[in-house]
């Protein structure tokens, strides 16, 4: 056997084996870890439960709805990803006699059914579509560096906030509807999610490469190059300015990391001395109150 093909039975046994970890994680409701997205070419989203009934699949996903009406965005994804699971339980549980395909989410614990596909033939699913849920909010050679080298907003506490508690992030940053479904397929809660949350689940729907390194620290990758991202989350009782002491720990915790640039994301607002590390240190940047709402139109927009 010349090398040859001993290099192509190699790539074929690692991708076989890629595909039956992605199944096995997807099959056992487990949600995706953040490197499916690179190997599977698709982000799949958290599986709570999965019945067939009568001639019914009722597919129960683990992700939060919000009140009303489902967003037609956000339901025509989970049923195309509802078609996507009954696809793989077919091969162990038998479908022959399901007519239709239901979806459901979540709200406030309870299961809430957000959209169905009827089968034209008993057991005979749809061809599948692209192989992404998620789609791509552009291409992933989008640089968040240079959206925040264009934002204009000055740091500083806006007039009155600065004895005053911050009101809820939700109440004040606005998602398109797209944005918003893809980030709630993540598990993400756009109604309750802190900054930090709501940035790298954008960043992953752009097509970035996401390792939570934990203590609020991720990796993200893009066309080779590392961003160490360091979350600082705002709580009840927190002055609502970043404080010095969190922008020297970024800077800091950036240095050893051994990453090409560094991102600070925080829904606090920002003292005058960012503009003085930026200037100073090129590779890095901070996502703060002040620029939040820009940095995301930006990303979903761009």
């Amino acid at each position: 056997m010349d090398s040859v093909a001993v290099i192509v039975i190699i790539v074929v046994g690692v991708a076989a084996a890629v595909a039956a970890y992605v199944v096995t994680r997807r099959r056992s409701g487990a949600a995706p870890a953040p490197e499916e997205l690179a190997t599977s070419g698709r982000l799949s989203v958290p599986l709570g439960e999965f019945h067939v009934r009568g001639d019914e699949a009722h597919v129960t996903f683990d992700v939060p709805l919000p009140d009303g009406d489902p967003d037609p965005v956000l339901s025509d994804m989970l049923v195309r990803e509802a078609v996507e699971v009954v696809r793989e339980k077919r091969h162990h549980l038998p479908i022959g006699d399901v007519r239709r395909v239901i979806a459901f989410g979540k709200r406030n614990g309870d299961e809430v059914r957000v959209g169905s596909v009827d089968l034209e033939t008993p057991g005979e699913l749809p061809p599948p579509v692209a192989p992404e849920l998620l789609p791509k909010l552009h291409p992933s050679g989008f640089d968040p560096f240079e959206v925040l080298s264009e934002l204009q907003q000055a740091p500083g506490l806006a007039a009155g906030a600065a004895g005053e508690e911050l009101a809820p992030l939700a109440e004040e940053l606005r998602l398109a509807a797209n944005v918003e479904a893809g980030l709630r397929t993540q598990g993400i809660d756009p109604a309750t999610a802190g900054a930090g949350d709501v940035v790298i689940g954008i960043m992953r729907l752009a097509g970035h490469h996401i390792e939570n390194k934990g203590d609020d620290t991720h990796h993200v990758t893009r066309a080779g190059e590392t961003i160490f991202v360091r979350v600082v989350p705002h709580t009840a009782g927190d002055h609502p300015e970043l404080n010095e002491g969190e922008i020297r720990r970024f800077a800091v915790e950036f240095a050893g990391s051994g990453a090409d640039r560094g991102l600070l994301v925080t829904e606090k607002y920002s003292p005058f001395e960012i503009y003085e590390r930026e200037r100073r240190e090129p590779r890095v940047r901070f996502v703060t109150r002040e620029r939040l709402q820009a940095f995301v139109d930006a990303l979903a927009l761009r």
